[in-house]
């Protein structure tokens, strides 16, 4: 009996644990919520509404932990989903808190669609609390009820949508000098209104993007390119120590004080070459560099432990420090020695070789992590503009990167075979690509990678392919079957890359048998058919090219192509109705039956009109195809 007592007394300790731990964590995650600062960005409303909510809360658990009234089970199990909601709803608001403001304005119907998502488990929670049972006030319990009420109402409410700030967003995006009204609306819409603002944005932004496991690729430049063009607006408008008229005289002999944001933690002077650490925070890339290489591994400002030693460009403080410099007479920051251009001396990036240097060690014995960051970087820099291209290649990244298109890891092969993309612009470094053997892999990146990884070894292949050899060695690695099979089932972007390589490649003869063996023409009259599918110029070109080729032709008669190209003929634009007219000559000329299917389709009159409206190319086919009509009815 004693025994029995003794384990029930255990059982009743470990019952009023569990029920204090739960009311606990319930009440410090309500507390954490309420003390979030106040959020500043494009969806102010929704967390304050959300934080209001929460906070409504508190009584219930807050009376509950003060009773000394045992909770059953159905009561601890509904409160426990309870607090597994609230702690999502305390991740998503400390995301959105501290967040990039321009990605989230990018991407608010996911991050509306997050809001959704923890409003629906909160009142899903709260539809499984027995509130009668609990011992609880009639006040506390018309105050949940009204709560509950609340969040059933905010479930049910679909977010409407801001058409002002949609539009404001894409002409910031396109337009290289968008009106200052409107930056003026996107500063104020997303809280970005001073320096320390937009300085406090840079650190997001560029921490977003280096934590992701999304493709940077577009969305940083977009977004990279509308912080800039805010940065610009805001300093125009509020130049940092613009003295007025009247002192300008006394100022010129004294030299404008430098904001704490723009200089160094360690220096404490004005940085040349921010770059940021694992962290968040900034420091010249020389000292922090210096830091590292004393073998530190803490952040020298918060003291936080490096979570590695990777240092990311800040491209957006840079820029601000630059504008800041011209807006006070001050001189530029110099960086130290740049690449050089061997043809014209001229500097070539700002981007200098030591700091490619440090992504290419990371490239060559960095661990896998390391790696994936750095070909990350080199990937964004190749892609900024044409002097990087020079200056990494020439740092000796193009064998590092052929390296890592093995790579087990799907988004290390994905950076690298874009990395060679954008490297593979500059026509030197096309055969510094092709000598350190990347066709194969590239070829086996676009059988087996990702598809991102395939869409983008297809591009890089035409890339390659633009020189002639390249042709041959690209079709004898066997890349032909696998571009087929992108053109088969590869998104627009990736089909319309897949078919750009096909056309480059069939140009050398021995490729389009191969494209044709490989089973080309079916996928082709498909796209030819689909009109609404945007391939139908792709499909019509590389039609064309096969043609002219004896395996091509046969093939292509037996699919019966004769009534869409006689359509195509008819009614296509210009250079469509061009390459319509070459396939039909090219299965006309020497094949009387086929001439006969397009005269009986009322090829005649399309190709008349053609003959007198069309292109050179257009009318030479179109003429001599109406000979061979003519020379038709005058034998029979």
């Amino acid at each position: 009996m004693f025994r029995a007592k003794l384990e029930a007394t255990q059982m009743g300790l470990r019952e009023e644990e569990l029920r204090n731990s739960v009311l606990n964590q319930l009440v410090d995650s309500v507390k954490a919520i309420s003390e979030l600062s106040d959020c500043r960005n494009v969806f102010k409303k929704t967390t304050g509404d959300l934080v209001r909510r929460v906070k409504l809360l508190s009584p219930l658990f807050e009376e509950l932990r003060d009773s000394d009234k045992a909770l059953a089970e159905e009561e601890l199990k509904s409160l426990e989903t309870l607090r597994i909601a609230l702690v999502s709803t305390k991740e998503l608001l400390n995301s959105t808190n501290h967040g990039s403001k321009i990605y989230q304005a990018f991407k608010r119907d996911e991050v509306a669609n997050k809001f959704r998502n923890v409003t629906e488990q909160i009142e899903a929670a709260l539809c499984e609390i027995p509130y009668k049972k609990l011992a609880i006030s009639d006040e506390v319990q018309e105050q949940i009820e009204l709560v509950h009420s609340q969040f059933t109402r905010a479930k049910e409410r679909t977010e409407s949508l801001d058409s002002q700030l949609d539009k404001d967003l894409i002409i910031a995006e396109k337009e290289d000098d968008p009106d200052p009204v409107i930056l003026k609306r996107l500063t104020d819409k997303l809280h970005l209104m001073t320096i320390n603002d937009l300085k406090r944005e840079s650190v997001a932004f560029h921490e977003m993007f280096i934590t992701s496991d999304e493709n940077p690729g577009d969305s940083f430049q977009k977004m990279s390119s509308l912080l800039n063009k805010l940065m610009e607006y805001v300093l125009s408008e509020n130049p940092a120590n613009d003295p007025p008229e009247s002192d300008t005289d006394l100022v010129k002999h004294r030299s404008p004080v430098i904001p704490d944001d723009f200089r160094c933690p360690i220096s404490l002077e004005l940085m040349k070459d921010p770059v940021i650490v694992s962290t968040g925070q900034t420091y010249e890339r020389s000292c922090i560099q210096k830091w590292i290489n004393a073998g530190h591994k803490t952040c020298p400002k918060t003291q936080l432990t490096l979570m590695h030693t990777a240092l990311t460009p800040n491209y957006v403080l840079k820029s601000l420090i630059s504008l800041w410099c011209e807006s006070n007479g001050v001189e530029l920051p110099k960086t130290r020695e740049t690449c050089r251009s061997k043809k014209s001396g001229s500097s070539i990036s700002d981007f200098d070789r030591v700091a490619i240097e440090g992504l290419l060690q990371k490239l060559a014995i960095g661990d896998p992590e390391q790696q994936r960051a750095a070909a990350g970087e080199l990937r964004l820099l190749a892609k900024r503009n044409a002097d990087n291209r020079i200056c990494i290649a020439e740092a000796g990244a193009i064998p590092l990167l052929v390296e890592l298109l093995s790579s087990s890891d799907p988004r290390t092969q994905e950076h690298a075979v874009t990395a060679l993309l954008n490297l593979s612009i500059n026509d030197a470094n096309k055969g510094t690509i092709v000598n350190a053997g990347a066709i194969p892999d590239i070829v086996d990146v676009l059988k087996n990678g990702s598809m991102e990884a395939r869409e983008n070894a297809a591009a890089t292949l035409f890339s390659l392919s633009v020189i002639d050899e390249n042709k041959v060695a690209i079709g004898a690695a066997g890349a032909i079957p696998a571009l087929i099979k992108l053109l088969c089932e590869g998104t627009p972007r990736g089909k319309k890359d897949a078919a750009t390589a096909i056309f480059n490649l069939s140009i050398y003869q021995g490729n389009k048998a191969r494209a044709v063996r490989a089973g080309i023409v079916s996928p082709l009259m498909s796209l030819l058919k689909d009109a609404g599918g945007g391939m139908v110029d792709e499909a019509l070109a590389i039609l064309a090219i096969l043609a002219s080729h004896q395996e091509g032709k046969t093939a292509i008669g037996q699919a019966g192509p004769i009534p869409v190209l006689v359509e195509v003929t008819r009614t296509g634009s210009p250079r469509n109705r061009e390459n319509a007219a070459a396939v039909l000559w090219s299965l006309c000329t020497g094949d009387l039956q086929q001439l006969k299917v397009a005269k009986e389709l009322g090829a005649e009159e399309a190709l008349k009109e053609l003959s007198e409206n069309g292109t050179e190319r257009a009318k030479r086919k179109a003429n001599s195809i109406l000979e061979h009509f003519q020379k038709m009815e005058s034998d029979s």
